[in-house]
């Protein structure tokens, strides 16, 4: 067992590993990036109904019972499962639709967006400094272990991003977009959404086609979570990634 695991303690930012909180999420991570995973922690009183611990066997992952280490690292008492795993970066497919998100500031809207994503086929998301703490646990817990099945990628800037990714046609989400979602072709698309107090600045207006959804005058704007959900599902529908 590494040092890592043997000091576990309560999560910060530039920790270079981090946990999972449950077991879904656990059990995700386990199935999808085993090779991270340092340890697996459970109360004593965990039933295993999902197989967490004959995944953890198969992949030679260690299980520890320990009470203790849940205390250490803050877990409320609901809490079963604790997955310890080293951070990670992923690179972007360069055929198949993105979302971006330039400056997401929220971690639970980030792992609810990144759940979305998933929900909708969307499996590539560039995350655009500074940013939200992608691998905070409140994040891992927002997305449902979702964050392990989506690959996530850093850019210091969206000029970065885009001189990477030049062939993805670019949507950005504003409240001033100039077309309707369903007035969108079919294409590779990457749909590009700014923070949930600002938004997108007005340099983006002259990127891509930008994109308005249709709203009533009762409300101003849609919170960013909703936002992106109803930009994914039109472009995923007309995509047919569904």
């Amino acid at each position: 067992m590494t040092n890592m695991t043997n000091k576990i303690k309560t999560y910060k930012k530039d920790f270079e590993f981090s946990y999972t909180g449950s077991a879904y999420s656990t059990v995700e991570l386990l199935k999808t990036k085993p090779e991270f995973v340092e340890a697996v922690y459970i109360r004593p009183s965990f039933t295993d109904n999902c197989g967490l611990t004959d995944l953890c066997f198969t992949k030679n992952i260690p299980v520890i019972c320990s009470d203790k280490a849940f205390g250490l690292v803050n877990q409320k008492e609901n809490s079963y499962v604790i997955g310890v795993f080293r951070k990670y970066e992923d690179d972007l497919s360069l055929v198949e639709p993105h979302i971006a998100l330039v400056n997401p500031s929220d971690m639970g809207n980030l792992g609810t967006i990144i759940r979305t994503a998933a929900g909708f086929n969307i499996k590539n998301v560039a995350i655009i400094l500074p940013a939200a703490d992608l691998f905070n646990p409140k994040t891992i817990r927002a997305s449902m272990g979702a964050l392990f099945r989506v690959n996530c990628e850093f850019f210091a800037g969206f000029a970065e991003y885009i001189s990477k990714y030049r062939e993805h046609k670019l949507f950005p989400f504003m409240l001033d977009g100039k077309i309707s979602p369903d007035d969108c072709n079919p294409c590779l698309f990457s749909l590009v959404f700014g923070n949930e107090a600002t938004g997108l600045d007005q340099s983006f207006m002259n990127i891509g086609q930008t994109v308005k959804i249709p709203l009533s005058d009762r409300v101003d704007s849609f919170n960013l979570g909703v936002a992106a959900g109803i930009g994914m599902y039109i472009f995923a529908v007309k995509n047919r990634l569904l």
